[in-house]
């Protein structure tokens, strides 16, 4: 006899012992998210050029180490000094944008139209930035340039393939969920922790992250790379593909199924009251 599907609960329905923690989280997520897609323009753009500086600086940290231990290790916690200041400074990222402004549009908290353009500004000043940083680090301090030319051309040399796919895929997904960590805690002790953590394994295990990468690529560029510019557009896209789809169907995805409640109940607060 076929089972009566109309007794099955719905996906959005709430469960019987919701999940606090998890359900402030999501609250959190749509909050912020909102915030960051509304965003004037001029405030938009200078996070982003913060957020190419902060990273620039923890790369500072690894080029320094890197260039006297040659620990890949020990160099990538050095970076996540950048991580660090992203997170106090409250300066942004291109890849810590999966995982908030997603949650607010799939709440209809916002457009997909203006998440495209927050992707967009971000990514573009944050590359902008860097490029300005790394000439300062290479130009104040010539003797890291041969750590500089050895640590870019591992990246350059991945080309475009499985292997530097799934790196990519990889990173989106770390970066990712150390966001969806620290906005489960309202602590800015405890959100200290993911942004060490991640950081160091991020860089130490040389993940292929579009904008990370790209600056290594730019110190590079400034004292005489083998490889050009265009050969670092394609790999800018390749990973940049790669970091989307580890963040939003790794990460974002999956975490977004744990709430179905409440998704469906911001969805059903920000629609319109029908005219009466």
């Amino acid at each position: 006899m076929a089972s009566d599907r109309s007794t099955l609960p719905s996906p959005a329905e709430r469960p019987d012992e919701p999940e606090a923690e998890v359900e402030d989280a999501f609250d959190r997520l749509v909050e912020e998210g909102e915030d960051r897609l509304r965003r004037p323009l001029l405030p938009l753009l200078s996070v982003g050029l913060l957020g190419g500086i902060d990273v620039g600086t923890g790369l500072l940290a690894y080029l320094v180490v890197q260039h006297a231990t040659g620990s890949h290790l020990l160099a990538g916690l050095a970076f996540s000094l950048g991580f660090v200041a992203l997170l106090l400074a409250r300066s942004e990222l291109f890849t810590e944008n999966f995982l908030v402004p997603v949650t607010a549009v799939v709440a209809k908290r916002g457009t997909v139209p203006q998440l495209l353009r927050l992707w967009l500004a971000t990514l573009a000043t944050n590359l902008l930035a860097g490029w300005v940083i790394t000439w300062l680090i290479v130009t104040a301090l010539p003797d890291l340039a041969p750590t500089a030319l050895s640590s870019a051309q591992h990246y350059a040399d991945l080309g475009i393939d499985l292997q530097s796919f799934t790196l990519a895929v990889l990173a989106g997904a770390v970066i990712t969920l150390m966001t969806r960590m620290q906005h489960a805690t309202e602590s800015v002790g405890v959100k200290l922790v993911p942004a060490v953590l991640f950081g160091a394994l991020l860089a130490g295990a040389q993940l292929f992250h579009c904008v990370l990468d790209s600056l290594l690529m730019f110190c590079a560029f400034h004292v005489g790379a083998p490889f050009g510019y265009g050969h670092w557009l394609g790999l800018l896209g390749w990973s940049a593909l790669g970091n989307l789809v580890g963040g939003l169907v790794l990460v974002t995805a999956i975490r977004l199924l744990r709430v179905p409640h409440r998704v469906a109940e911001a969805r059903a607060e920000a629609a319109p009251s029908p005219r009466g």
